[in-house]
């Protein structure tokens, strides 16, 4: 089937917080056992495979974020000039089509490969959490947007929640009750204050884009009406880590400066920044540029090396999300290449 329509397919099912899971990794299993390829499934992911002793393997997620307005059905490919826009083409239906189409046009009894298909990857990453154990070649790549560069490095993430406590009052008599919003307010140039003077110096050169960690206050809630004086105030933030002892050191001054305020403090993620440098021997086979990028993917949670490589341009979260046509038939033909190299060159 041509790559195209498969992507038509694929964006077809809504997978927005995995909606339709079922459906398209019935879907997918239907499509790889007409190619010969053993099945599993693990909770709501898809594992395939057509040796026992894969030597590569290609890893994507089939959830979607959700869409805020959209010309036209988010749900329906929709082709304009080379720009083939629906819900997903990019992040990362995309990479799916090219991955099942570059299987259709391999010799399958040469070239040993296995699949993984994710679920939760836009929320939780629980899906790659179920299946991590279960990847097996000791090189993956990864189907996210990346306009055909390689992408050989990813940061880390520290995301918490603080909740701060006041003293309820009327507002009238603010002097007799203590503001949670305050409270938070004064936290937050704290620690942007430290993180600006010790952390965000901090350089990583492998990070090309933005080379140190990021800061960013996400959420803040507070307050119940504006005549009281708030009894209660929550912050989300996250760090974007970038050196992996940046994580030691926000963490602990954090919890250093909240011994000030009556507070909560919930870590809710903490994942360390890969970069992957024992094996990208086949980047400079099939590209002259290579990258790093500042967003996490699923190859943060993996013991492998891993490549992030897709078609592009990257409109992932964008309405009227899109790729190119000619660079979906790119990608196709770089994992066609890829398949080869690892496995009828046997290097």
């Amino acid at each position: 089937m041509e790559t195209k329509e498969i992507l038509r397919k694929l964006v077809s099912f809504n997978t927005i917080r995995d909606n339709q899971n079922k459906e398209i990794m019935d879907y997918l299993e239907e499509y790889l056992k007409e190619y010969g390829f053993s099945t599993k499934r693990v909770n709501k992911c898809l594992i395939a495979y057509n040796d026992l002793k894969p030597n590569i393997g290609f890893l994507g997620h089939t959830d979607t974020v959700d869409y805020e307005s959209w010309d036209g059905s988010p749900l329906e490919l929709v082709e304009n000039g080379d720009k083939l826009i629906g819900l997903g083409a990019c992040d990362m239906k995309g990479g799916i089509a090219a991955i099942l189409s570059a299987i259709s046009n391999v010799d399958l009894n040469k070239n040993k490969i296995a699949l993984y298909f994710t679920n939760d990857e836009e929320i939780g990453f629980e899906g790659i959490k179920d299946i991590k154990d279960y990847i097996v070649p000791n090189n993956i790549i990864i189907g996210e947007p990346t306009d055909n560069i390689p992408i050989y490095g990813t940061k880390g993430l520290l995301e918490l929640e603080i909740e701060f406590y006041g003293i309820k009052c009327h507002s009238s008599t603010p002097d007799n009750g203590v503001s949670a919003i305050y409270e938070c307010i004064s936290f937050i140039d704290k620690i942007k204050n430290y993180y600006e003077s010790d952390i965000k110096t901090n350089i990583c050169n492998d990070f090309e884009d933005i080379p140190y960690t990021t800061m960013n206050v996400g959420m803040i809630n507070g307050g119940e009406t504006v005549n009281s004086v708030p009894g209660l105030c929550k912050v989300t933030m996250d760090f974007r880590i970038a050196n992996k002892e940046d994580i030691n050191s926000l963490e602990n001054k954090i919890k250093e400066l909240l011994q000030d305020y009556n507070s909560k403090l919930n870590i809710i993620k903490i994942i360390e920044p890969k970069i992957n440098y024992s094996d990208i021997s086949f980047i400079e086979k099939i590209s002259s540029k290579k990258q790093s990028k500042s967003y996490l993917t699923e190859g943060s949670f993996i013991d492998k090396n891993f490549i992030i490589l897709g078609p592009g341009p990257n409109t992932a979260h964008q309405k009227n999300e899109y790729i190119y046509k000619s660079s979906l038939l790119k990608t196709k033909e770089l994992y066609e290449e890829i398949i080869k190299f690892y496995n009828e060159e046997e290097i």
